[in-house]
């Protein structure tokens, strides 16, 4: 297969002996783009004996399983993905119950087990609600990997605490871990697993070492003759290959492209007319074009020459376009519309006539606040879209934000983006270099430590407090962070010492977001955009902070005055004293 992962899977389901089966399986091996973007899933499903329409449960359990997972946003890491499609079938499930029996009695409802084994690049995903199990075969074990939902009443009664179907609402267990090569894995419901052991399961493999159903076969009818009436289903998978370490992300399918060549003006290049340059960095050249097939103007971006050498850099290069291509919202930058096989590696986005935030701070230094909160609003938009789709800028700057003639705000620069679905691919070490700016950067970037939305939204806080004041809340120091020790030296400067005809309770609202521990800041961007429109009263009631706080040099500054004061008054008392000894 492509991409490096292989496994040999074999599975089998024998009815019991009330003679329809109950249970339900299924996998998905696909190739290419969605065996690196969502990677190989199995899945087994149990219905509970006492109703009449369990096996319906349990057959649209798998199948919606199966056919949604593979649907779901290639941004969105297994979790999410996987937890979206179970909770919709779980609603649904639920409705058919209400719709039937099952609504006076659950036991004869739309109600299944559901246990899912999810290998996605280097790892293994398990989701499970029920008690079918999920083992991992050693040598001389099965280790469970998954916990029975069954509620003990006595040695002898017992009844399922949690399945798909039951409620409104469900709790599906969730654990992953760093898959091996030669790893193999066991999902049995029941009536399969309680009649086997470690050396059955060995046994069966070395009797159908070429033939995984066969020994799935083998395992479900030896538990039949060993006293089970149940239904039986059994899967097995063995992980053959694993992605190499150093695979590239699955968005970063550059490998066929050229590297441009240096663009100029009224240079034709893939199927474009350069018009001007609109910026040449060290991290890359961007150029106003247009599309001769449409005439639009476009956005076009090379590598930078310096950089087209380090692999890191080229697949950060192509995510921008990659991102842009999957969020929909007007205050998050696009990507060219257009589709036309290329032959070099470069980004196409929409043009956006404008300013960026930065010359709008230069042309409004002392803003009104409610200037600046339209601003900010718009802003969390933007980031509301990203972080719904388990995305982080993690390079929010004035610089990055587009504001056009209508005053539409965008987020642009899409290349420092976090995609929780690519991460998860992600196989090689990326550098220790935190990304974006670091005037704007969370501490947790500058610690070593992942991000988050909070993240985002203590650059976003940060960009407020400059539109306000024309200074950072934390002035140079928050770049300097390198260890827990600095985060505790930061002192936020208020902005009412710069803006005194602003509301007090501003400094509440921003000290909040700004907050070196984001677990003390606002959850979402959404609900600082709130507070700075309806804050809540606490932020007005906020206590007057120290001045060797507010402003370490001043209060200093005003110690040694008191004391040099002190000192003249004291010589003044003393001096005369000694003199009239003297005479």
């Amino acid at each position: 297969m492509a991409h490096g992962l292989r496994v040999t899977l074999g599975q089998h389901s024998l009815a019991g002996a009330h003679g329809a089966n109950q249970d339900f399986h299924g996998a998905l091996l696909p190739t290419g783009h969605l065996l690196a973007s969502k990677g190989i899933a199995l899945a087994l499903a149990d219905g509970i004996s006492s109703s009449a329409v369990s096996q319906v449960a349990a057959q649209a359990a798998v199948r919606s399983f199966l056919d949604d997972y593979y649907a779901t946003s290639e941004a969105w890491s297994v979790r999410r993905a996987a937890q979206r499609v179970l909770n919709a079938t779980n609603s649904w499930l639920h409705a058919q119950t209400q719709r039937g029996e099952g609504r006076f009695d659950k036991d004869r409802g739309h109600v299944c087990t559901f246990t899912a084994l999810i290998l996605k690049g280097r790892q293994a995903h398990l989701l499970h609600v029920g008690d079918a199990r999920a083992y991992r075969l050693h040598p001389q074990a099965l280790e469970q990997l998954t916990d029975d939902h069954r509620v003990r009443v006595s040695s002898a009664e017992s009844y399922l605490g949690r399945a798909l179907g039951i409620g409104a609402h469900v709790e599906i267990d969730y654990r992953h871990w760093d898959a091996e090569a030669g790893d193999i894995y066991l999902l049995a419901t029941d009536g399969a697993y309680e009649g086997l052991e470690a050396a059955d399961v060995h046994a069966a493999l070395r009797a159908h070492a070429h033939d995984f159903d066969a020994a799935a076969a083998a395992l479900a009818t030896l538990s039949r003759e060993r006293g089970g009436t149940d239904d039986a289903t059994v899967q097995l998978l063995r992980v053959e290959a694993l992605p190499a370490a150093d695979a590239p992300l699955p968005h970063a399918a550059r490998e066929r492209l050229a590297l441009p060549p240096l663009l100029a003006p009224r240079d034709r290049f893939e199927g474009f007319t350069i018009v001007r340059a609109l910026q040449v960095s060290a991290r890359s050249h961007v150029h106003l074009a247009t599309d001769d097939a449409s005439g639009q103007a476009v956005v076009l971006k090379t590598p930078s020459v310096d950089l087209r050498e380090q692999p890191a850099y080229l697949d950060a290069f192509v995510l921008e376009e990659w991102v842009a291509r999957r969020i929909d919202s007007p205050h998050v930058v696009k990507a060219w519309a257009g589709e036309r096989p290329r032959s070099h590696l470069f980004v196409a986005l929409e043009y956006i006539e404008g300013q960026t935030l930065s010359q709008w701070m230069v042309d409004h230094p002392r803003p009104a606040l409610a200037a600046v909160r339209a601003l900010v609003e718009q802003m969390a938009l933007g980031l509301h879209a990203l972080h719904s789709r388990e995305m982080l800028h993690q390079d929010l700057r004035p610089d990055n934000v587009m504001i056009d003639a209508h005053g539409t705000v965008r987020l642009i620069d899409l290349a420092a983006t976090h995609v929780a679905g690519l991460a998860e691919s992600a196989t090689s070490e990326t550098a220790a270099q935190p990304p974006g700016t670091l005037q704007y950067m969370a501490p947790e970037y500058l610690l070593g430590r992942g991000g988050s939305p909070q993240s985002d939204m203590f650059a976003l806080a940060a960009i407020a407090y400059q539109m306000l004041t024309g200074q950072l809340p934390y002035g140079l120091n928050a770049s300097r962070v390198r260890t827990p020790q600095d985060v505790r030296r930061l002192r936020y400067t208020p902005v009412r010492h710069l803006r005194p005809d602003l509301p007090e309770w501003v400094d509440g609202v921003l000290s909040k977001a700004l907050d070196p521990d984001p677990l003390r800041r606002q959850e979402a961007a959404s609900e600082l955009a709130h507070d700075l429109r309806s804050p809540a009263r606490s932020f007005g009631r906020r206590r007057s902070t120290p001045l060797i706080e507010r402003d370490p040099v001043r209060f200093w500054q005003g110690l040694s005055l008191l004391l040099a004061l002190l000192l003249v008054a004291v010589l003044g008392w003393y001096v005369p004293g000694w003199q009239a000894l003297g005479r």
